[in-house]
């Protein structure tokens, strides 16, 4: 038996989910059955105490307890790219850079979130490595908790990759719930996962 902190990831089929440990930032591919109780509330971002069994090749996951229910969720060839990323695309692009960032505001100026753009890889699979964990997103939601003024709590982060594929954008909602996470859902069709009543 393992105990440890990790991230919960989507899996490759639809209910299904990995696990990234939070120390090393190893993704970990769970058996595909005989955990159903333990896994079956746990929503891709949430970050959770767990306690795996490597009885068989690939584990399983013993019990769970959610530390902080932060959401991620991914999409693909979405259109349109709103203006904040694809004006911070530009100026990436503008610089001969990879990668840039900028604070988002809602319409009162109050600052709701950060973006960031990460120039694709030749094969196209930057999105694929921040979605099985290749690529971890911890130091980027790390960097938010780290400055904001009120500590770790939890997010809604996107991930999300435009038609033309030339870059991948991840957005961290400083609330989760917030208006500008519904948004960002609500325009690419990402609805927000059922959770448990806790």
């Amino acid at each position: 038996m393992d105990e440890g902190r990790y991230r919960v990831l989507p899996g490759e089929d639809e209910g299904m989910v990995r696990l990234l440990d939070r120390e090393s930032y190893d993704p970990i591919t769970l058996a595909a059955a005989g955990h159903e109780a333990a896994v079956g509330d746990l929503r891709p971002g949430y970050l959770v105490d767990a306690t795996l069994s490597w009885a068989s090749a690939d584990p399983t996951v013993e019990s769970a307890s959610v530390v902080r229910p932060t959401l991620y969720a991914f999409a693909d060839d979405i259109d349109p790219v709103f203006e904040v990323a694809a004006e911070t695309w530009r100026d990436v692009q503008a610089a001969g850079d990879a990668m840039g960032s900028r604070v988002t505001k809602n319409t009162d100026g109050v600052v709701n979130g950060v973006v960031y753009v990460f120039a694709e890889n030749d094969a196209g699979g930057r999105f694929a490595e921040f979605r099985d964990g290749r690529r971890p997103l911890e130091p980027l939601v790390d960097r938010v908790n780290d400055r904001d003024e009120d500590g770790p709590a939890p997010r809604e982060v996107f991930v999300l990759r435009p038609p033309t594929r030339e870059f991948v954008v991840v957005t961290i909602t400083f609330r989760k719930g917030g208006r500008f996470a519904d948004t960002v859902r609500d325009t690419y069709d990402r609805p927000r996962p059922p959770e448990p009543l806790v």
